[in-house]
């Protein structure tokens, strides 16, 4: 379990960071939305604390899905006017307000299903409209194990507290955009606010594939155990974000075709 941990995610954070310097940020964003943290740490609290305790931290997750995408949208607005670090201050502090709404009271899954999908239909309209600023320079030398480190750290965090937090919490903790954190601020560091605002916008379109995820290993979880449930849900994430990906590349051949 500890090479999860220290390997995966590392990895994916490469991977991610380097989509975004080849094809750009709303498609690191879009990445970034996979749930590249959650699913290794409700695979991990699944092992450790029984399939039960982790159904419930997935279901508690994916309530929590829209408020991810809150934390976006306040970093972006932020963005606009403020310093990297008082805009992650913002939006932890917004992210926590609307997660603490959203999880007041329990939901069954196709409800925070439902209401997560609309959520994040609407999402990108609550983003601001920023050019792209190109960077004036190269990434500083070891900017990208940073990234690493930061990630690993996070996961590590969330899964060594998990039996202390409980469910609820630790499901919460889950839907705390780490990848989006890691991502947008070194983006917005040495890329530019307008970087990190187009990456956190993309996120949005790819949190549809988290919510799958959520959705499939809260309901399948109890059911079916550990073995079976996280390699359907995967697939099921999987399947999702082929479809947005298909709907973005659509939507882009059209308005190539129109501009």
């Amino acid at each position: 379990m500890l090479l999860i941990r220290l390997l995966l995610v590392p990895a994916l954070v490469v991977l991610i960071t380097l989509a975004g310097r080849r094809w750009g940020p709303a498609v690191a964003g879009w990445l970034t939305g996979f749930p590249v943290v959650a699913g290794p740490i409700l695979l991990v609290v699944s092992l450790e604390q029984g399939a039960p305790f982790a159904a419930g931290a997935a279901l508690w997750a994916l309530t929590g899905v829209m408020a991810n995408v809150s934390f976006g949208v306040a970093y972006s607005w932020a963005a606009t006017r403020a310093p990297w670090w008082l805009c992650l201050f913002v939006a932890t502090v917004v992210f926590s307000v609307t997660a603490l709404a959203l999880t007041s009271y329990p939901m069954t899954p196709l409800a925070a299903l439902a209401i997560t999908v609309v959520g994040l239909w609407l999402a990108p309209r609550a983003f601001p409209h920023v050019p792209i600023e190109l960077p004036g320079k190269a990434p500083p030398r070891g900017e990208l194990a940073a990234r690493m480190l930061a990630g690993t750290a996070m996961v590590l965090a969330v899964t060594y507290f998990a039996k202390g937090l409980g469910p609820h919490l630790s499901g919460v903790a889950t839907a705390y955009p780490v990848m989006s954190l890691v991502l947008a601020v070194f983006s917005h560091r040495f890329s530019g606010a307008g970087f990190a605002i187009h990456l956190l916008r993309g996120v949005a379109g790819g949190l549809y594939a988290f919510a799958a995820f959520c959705f499939a290993v809260s309901t399948l979880l109890p059911q079916l155990g550990t073995a079976y449930s996280f390699p359907l849900a995967m697939a099921a994430a999987l399947v999702v974000q082929g479809t947005t990906f298909w709907i973005r590349y659509r939507r882009a051949a059209v308005r190539s075709r129109t501009g």
